[in-house]
């Protein structure tokens, strides 16, 4: 029998192995594509994030999904500059970007908007302490203050070797609920019902 006459049978086979086989073929067929396409387009194997937080309600809601451009491949845009060019992004001027606070990975990242950039020595905001290092002074859209006056990035600005990407394209609603579930994290089914 030929390889191409093995290959009929078996695709029109009814065993269960052969169908389950030709399902994970066509998983693993569908996955390299995407996979392959993300990185040619944003420079990033998995170029998808869910958001957990309402920190940029109403620009960004809990459970969208973002996709997300490789810093490799961008600049990004602050606030200060997004205004000054009229470039918005979801809402509002300037980027949204992903950091690992504290340039730690094994962390969440934090997905907020780029406000402005502080050279070593600037203050990090009017009448604030000077700036340890370069970096973005970053604030999410929904929060009262800068993450650097808080908890998320105190006293510390964003390097720009902790910016993982810039956020593209829109954001994909709910979709996002299905990760944050499967890794345990109920925010999302709170958000939806509240």
């Amino acid at each position: 029998m030929s390889l191409l006459e093995k290959t009929r049978k078996f695709y029109h086979s009814d065993s269960f192995w052969a169908g389950l086989f030709r399902d994970l073929i066509f998983v693993f067929v569908v996955v390299a594509v995407f996979s392959s396409a993300s990185q040619v387009i944003f420079g990033l194997w998995t170029p998808m994030v869910a958001v957990e937080s309402e920190s940029m309600v109403p620009n960004i809601q809990i459970g969208d999904i973002i996709f997300m451009e490789s810093m490799d491949r961008t600049v990004v845009i602050t606030n200060i500059e997004g205004a000054q060019k009229n470039y918005t992004s979801f809402g509002k001027y300037g980027d949204v970007i992903l950091y690992k606070p504290l340039g730690m990975g094994g962390r969440t990242p934090i997905i907020h908007r780029a406000m402005y950039y502080v050279e070593t020595g600037e203050p990090m905001w009017n009448g604030g302490p000077p700036a340890p290092h370069a970096g973005y002074i970053t604030k999410g859209d929904n929060n009262p203050s800068y993450d650097q006056k808080g908890s998320i990035s105190y006293l510390q600005p964003v390097k720009k070797e902790w910016v993982t990407g810039v956020a593209r394209l829109s954001r994909v609603p709910v979709l996002g609920c299905i990760s944050l579930a499967a890794r345990g994290n109920d925010a999302c089914i709170k958000h939806l019902w509240t």
